[in-house]
């Protein structure tokens, strides 16, 4: 069976695709408008409600009750599967608000992984016991806090990501799995009428505005039989083991993808988009990638960005016709061919130059005014001999720019071109090493020469 790409696993879209499903909706908003705005105060009560009750069954029964007036509905199966005995609990990773309603049937923590710590936090039901830019200390921290006397159990998500949960499994990280040697599996699924549950890069308020929306979203939680690590086998093993058998029960795939891969995913994309600008040679599939992620925010350029862009200005003055997106794509960006995106990873403005000029990357040329387009020796030292760097400097000439117009069609003409443009520099830089020092500069095979 074909394994999944990690795209088949998010969800990126938030209104439904069917005709009459989408009418359906637009003829409920202003009802869900009004039932939204209700559910905003009763909510308020709510968060007062389990604040100011002690924890335990009764609180637990309130405040299960009372969400069911927002619209948050909890069922649970084979609750004869659950060990009461079992302090961790293992689950797929749905909606930001999964915690909260698997804490309805069990009471549980949930330790905070990201985000910011506080009053935030705490009111969303997180349990803060820092470290959280370090796994193993925190698997430490939750081990000393579980074998305390009545503490509570602690429900853990090792996909450490959300998923939409129709396709398949997150890789589950093997830290959930150092706390304990016995863990209980909760399938849990999601459902929702006319949206979808959850989509990606979407906050919790805004996911909590949706859900008061929706006139309803049932959470369906099966209990399976506890697991327990075999003799030498280790976390990873049993980490691998427990994500098998929950993907078979929930029927769906189990996969290698990493929350790393999520996230670089959806950082290619953003990347992806700003340059898939529409124009009149465009393709549909241009098109079809500028939206394939709507709603997603750019992000601020992190510092190999930065540098790709000092490269590609480097390559735009001496090629001043060819399109920047091209330069940047070449210098180190992703390419797709049938929807799989590969990395192009140059980095050197030597190589990018070859490139363009040999023909091996295709683009558009842009009209250049000549009048406003030269560059000078002194600032492209990597056209130029290292020995010879230094005596360039001061007054190199300025090289001729090449314009759309004098641009060769051939990859042979195009080399020679730059040949003849690597000749003229090392002859004007043979020239000043003459008139400084009087002498023809040393070359290897005039050095082999002497006795």
């Amino acid at each position: 069976m074909e394994r999944p790409r990690v795209e088949q696993l998010l969800q990126f879209r938030r209104l439904p695709t069917d005709g009459f499903i989408l009418a359906l909706l637009v003829l409920y908003t202003p009802f869900g408008i009004c039932l939204m705005l209700l559910r905003i105060f009763i909510g308020l009560h709510v968060f007062l409600v389990s604040s100011a009750l002690p924890d335990g069954l009764l609180r637990r029964v309130i405040v299960r009750a009372m969400c069911s007036i927002l619209g948050m509905f909890v069922t649970q199966r084979d609750s004869r599967h659950r060990d009461k005995n079992v302090k961790i609990y293992i689950s797929n990773h749905i909606t930001q608000f999964d915690h909260n309603i698997l804490n309805f049937l069990t009471t549980c923590h949930t330790p905070l992984l990201e985000g910011q710590s506080g009053f935030v936090s705490w009111a969303r039901g997180f349990l803060e016991l820092g470290w959280m830019d370090n796994r193993t200390r925190l698997a430490e921290a939750l081990r000393h806090y579980s074998s305390l006397e009545g503490a509570r159990g602690l429900l853990l998500f090792p996909e450490d990501e959300t998923t939409s949960g129709k396709v398949g499994l997150l890789k589950f990280s093997s830290w959930p799995f150092t706390i304990d040697s016995i863990v209980q599996p909760l399938a849990l699924t999601v459902k929702r009428p006319f949206v979808s549950v959850n989509v990606v890069e979407s906050s919790w308020v805004t996911e909590l505005l949706w859900m008061f929306f929706i006139p309803f979203t049932v959470y369906q939680v099966r209990w399976l039989s506890s697991m327990s690590q075999m003799d030498e086998e280790s976390e990873e093993e049993f980490a691998v083991r427990v994500q098998e058998h929950l993907a078979v029960e929930l029927s769906v795939v189990s996969t290698q993808h990493t929350k790393s891969d999520k996230l670089e995913y959806l950082k290619r994309m953003k990347h992806m988009i700003p340059q898939a600008a529409p124009s009149a040679n465009s393709q549909p599939s241009e098109n079809r990638a500028r939206t394939f992620l709507p709603g997603l925010s750019i992000s601020s350029l992190s510092a190999e960005d930065v540098r790709i862009a000092g490269m590609a200005k480097q390559v735009k003055e001496v090629l001043p016709h060819i399109p920047l997106s091209v330069i940047k794509m070449d210098l180190g960006g992703y390419k797709r061919s049938c929807w799989i995106y590969f990395k192009v990873n140059t980095k050197c403005v030597d190589t990018t130059i070859t490139n363009l000029l040999e023909g091996r990357v295709q683009f558009t040329p842009e009209e250049v005014s000549v009048s406003s387009s030269s560059i000078s020796l002194s600032s492209k030292p990597h056209l130029v001999p290292n020995k010879l760097v230094t005596s360039l400097k001061k007054d190199a000439p300025t090289a001729k720019p090449i314009s759309k117009a004098t641009f060769e069609k051939s990859p042979v003409d195009r080399h020679l071109s730059l040949q003849e443009r690597k000749e003229a520099l090392y002859a004007y830089a043979r020239r000043r090493y003459v008139e400084k020092h009087g002498s023809e500069p040393q070359t290897e095979e005039s050095q082999a020469e002497e006795p």
